[in-house]
C-alpha cells in the first residue's frame, strides 16, 4: 500500500505543508542572535586589516624613498598627512620639493611619528618608529621602525 499525500485527508494535507510563524520567529531569534555573538569579531577583524594595509603602505613608501635616494643621489623626504590621509615621496632639494610619489591610506587607520624623514643617497636615514592605529581600539597595532642604515623594519605591537 502506497502513502501518498493524496491519500490523506484534507485537514491532514493542510496542517502539514510549510512553516509555521512560531518556528520562523524561533529560526530568526536563533539567527540574530548568531550575528550579535559574530558582530564584535568582524569589526576587529577590519580593523585589523585597516593597520595592516597601513602598514604596509607606509613600509613600501619608505622602502621606495630610501631606493630613490640612492638612485638619484639626492635626499628624498617622506612624510605622510592626517588630514588628507596621503603619504607622500618628495626630492628634497632645498628650493622645491618635486613629489615623486602619493600613497592614500585608510581614514580610519591612524599613524603616530614624526611626520617627515628624509632617507640620504649613502644609504642612511633618520632614525625614526611609527605606531600604525585604528579608530577602533580593539584592533592590534604595528610598529614600523627605520634604522640609521635606512632599514625598514615592521613589528606587531606597539601603541598609540
Amino acid at each position: 500500500m502506497k502513502a501518498s499525500a493524496n491519500n490523506r485527508p484534507q485537514k491532514l494535507r493542510r496542517s502539514s505543508s510549510g512553516f509555521t510563524l512560531i518556528e520562523l520567529m524561533v529560526a530568526i531569534a536563533v539567527l540574530a542572535i548568531i550575528v550579535s555573538i559574530a558582530a564584535p569579531s568582524i569589526s576587529t577583524q577590519l580593523a585589523n586589516q585597516r593597520v595592516k594595509s597601513t602598514a604596509a603602505i607606509l613600509q613600501n613608501a619608505l622602502k621606495e624613498a630610501r631606493v630613490e635616494s640612492v638612485v638619484r643621489r639626492q635626499e628624498i623626504e617622506v612624510s605622510y598627512d592626517d588630514s588628507s590621509h596621503n603619504i607622500m615621496i618628495k626630492v628634497d632639494d632645498g628650493s622645491n620639493n618635486d613629489e615623486i610619489a602619493t600613497y592614500q591610506y585608510n581614514a580610519k587607520s591612524i599613524i603616530d611619528g614624526d611626520d617627515d624623514i628624509k632617507f640620504k643617497p649613502n644609504k642612511t636615514a633618520d632614525d625614526e618608529t611609527y605606531a600604525i592605529c585604528d579608530s577602533n581600539e580593539a584592533a592590534t597595532p604595528r610598529t614600523i621602525t627605520v634604522s640609521k642604515l635606512g632599514a625598514v623594519s615592521i613589528q606587531l605591537g606597539g601603541s598609540c
